[in-house]
């Protein structure tokens, strides 16, 4: 008997914590289950010669909003080359319509709906040694003749009973890690998932620590913890930063998505301690309209917030993620505007603006129509337009949002960033004006390199007819050495060649090595960039204001 766990990721880079739980939580029938990673790059027929070879029993698959439809479409010709093997379906993306999900996909046999843990063992041993017959296991929704059963959700399990799936990391080289110390959430955010569950539960701190000193051992690169709110149990969260800053290998990076405004000074002290880039934190923020944020039900202080992130961001040496949502209820297209400043005004090091995603089975899902929200049919059923938003204004958010991935995410443009706002009244309506510029010159259908990039910010300095060209370009030219010591010269930035005597009498006086570099601006600053000096946090290079 051969059972596969059949994971599609959306990047090569991704993996699939889920499938190793399950893999891990059926360890009697180890021997009968093979774990099968892929992505939705990879060519269907590639996957379906693979899976086929394999001569499989039973495959199971993993779905996500991310690949949904590719595994429809992949099962949809898979069964027609292994017709007798049963296919199952389990995750997020079929938990909430397991029968309509059977309907209208006939070559699935079967959904494990919600947690699978348990629900997977029970199921291999059904296959494997008979135990049980299907309609005595929860948690699955299954064909029998030509009706649809549905057995009812399992109860929730404790998460200190799954074993740690990881073993041999060999096949996580250039890969990230999930990890995963809590399940559920306190919050009951409208358009999450999460907010379904609403029963906290917390993995042995004894264990966690165990695992975490695996991966330190092994110095894994990134360890992402998938816990939906890792603060919201104080000490859970504190006995693990402990243990992280006490155990630091120099190397291993941990990710927590965190709610910034239930920080408390014990967690900021430590943090403050912290190697630069042991830890980053991803805070949403989604809006700062008090009607929304009431609306769909989080609860969150943006003043508190202001401050968290503030004082963190003082520290230099954590990297934070703060995340807006265009499409929530209330919020118009200026109130998105006044948000996006609110949190554009903190200078975090990652700003992300996403798109509402209606989800089946949230209550945004349930409220779709009051709220006359639009949203796509298909994954990942992203919002068109609601009471508040037109199609065209989220359009316009669009480029916004694709100017703010290129310029400001990219990390490559800060200097350069600062002088342009400051030639706006503020900085959404900078990246609204960029992104129209982009448009009306055809540039946002095209794939551009590094350079290009800056040479279009210069263009666009140009169009507007005001401010200092040369100041522009001087914090173009500042930002480019920043990153890498160039092989030319950006042909925007001074010409030289009237300093190259006293630079070469500097760096001969100096003894500058040759892999630094000395750059002559157009205001008459003259700056070193060190690049065996590097800022750990951002990765620029030293710089110093020297005098030929």
């Amino acid at each position: 008997m051969k059972i596969i766990l059949a994971a599609c990721n959306a990047k090569y880079i991704h993996s699939n914590l889920a499938v190793y739980d399950l893999q891990a939580y059926a360890r009697q029938y180890q021997q009968h289950i093979l774990l099968k990673e892929y992505t939705i790059n990879q060519q269907k027929d590639e996957i379906m010669k693979d899976l086929y070879e394999e001569k499989p029993d039973v495959i199971c698959f993993s779905c996500y909003i991310w690949n949904i439809s590719f595994v429809k479409e992949l099962a949809e010709d898979l069964k027609k080359v292994l017709p007798s093997v049963p296919f199952w379906a389990g995750g997020p993306e079929v938990s909430f319509d397991a029968e309509a999900f059977l309907a209208a996909n006939p070559a699935f046999d079967g959904v494990m709906v919600g947690e699978g843990e348990e629900t997977f063992l029970e199921l291999a041993g059904y296959y494997v040694d008979h135990r049980k017959s299907l309609e005595q296991i929860r948690g699955i929704a299954f064909r029998k003749e030509n009706q649809v059963l549905h057995n009812g959700w399992r109860e929730i399990m404790d998460l200190s009973k799954v074993p740690f799936p990881y073993k041999d990391l060999q096949d996580f080289d250039h890969r990230i890690i999930y990890y995963e110390s809590s399940r559920g959430c306190p919050f009951s955010c409208s358009y999450c998932l999460s907010s379904v569950d609403k029963k906290l539960r917390f993995r042995s701190l004894d264990l966690v620590r165990k695992e975490l000193q695996f991966f330190l051992d092994h110095k894994v690169p990134q360890v992402k913890f998938v816990d939906r709110t890792f603060n919201c149990k104080h000490d859970h969260a504190m006995a693990i930063w402990k243990y992280i800053v006490e155990h630091d290998n120099g190397v291993t990076n941990f990710h927590f998505e965190i709610a910034a405004d239930l920080l408390r000074e014990e967690e900021l002290e430590l943090m403050a301690t912290m190697r630069p880039g042991l830890i980053q934190l991803e805070i949403g923020v989604q809006s700062t309209n008090l009607q929304t944020l009431e609306a769909i039900h989080r609860k969150t202080d943006f003043s508190r917030i202001c401050q968290i992130v503030e004082r963190i961001h003082s520290f230099g040496n954590i990297h934070q993620h703060l995340d807006l949502i265009a499409g929530l209820p209330y919020e118009d297209y200026d109130s998105f505007h006044h948000s996006f400043n609110d949190v554009y005004a903190l200078s975090p090091q990652q700003f992300q603006l996403g798109f509402l995603k209606v989800l089946k089975g949230s209550l945004m899902k349930q409220m779709e129509k009051e709220y006359g929200i639009v949203h796509k049919e298909k994954e990942p059923y992203e919002v068109l337009s609601t009471n508040w938003i037109t199609y065209e204004d989220v359009l316009n958010l669009k480029k916004v949002e694709n100017m703010v991935e290129v310029y400001y995410n990219s990390g490559q443009f800060e200097n350069s960033l600062k002088y342009v706002e400051t030639l706006f009244p503020d900085s959404f309506t900078m990246y609204e004006a960029l992104g129209r510029f982009y448009e009306q010159k055809g540039y946002d259908c095209i794939s551009h390199n590094r350079l290009r990039r800056y040479e279009i910010l210069l263009e666009f300095i140009e169009s507007l007819k005001q401010g200092d060209v040369q100041k522009g370009a001087d914090a173009l030219v500042l930002d480019l050495y920043l990153r890498e010591k160039l092989k030319s010269r950006p042909s925007f930035a001074k010409d030289q060649k009237a300093e190259e005597k006293k630079i070469w009498a500097y760096r001969k006086q100096e003894n500058i090595p040759k892999t630094a570099h000395i750059q002559v601006f157009w205001d008459g600053r003259v700056l070193l960039f060190d690049y065996e000096k590097k800022d750990p946090l951002t990765g620029n290079a030293l710089t110093e204001e020297i005098r030929l």
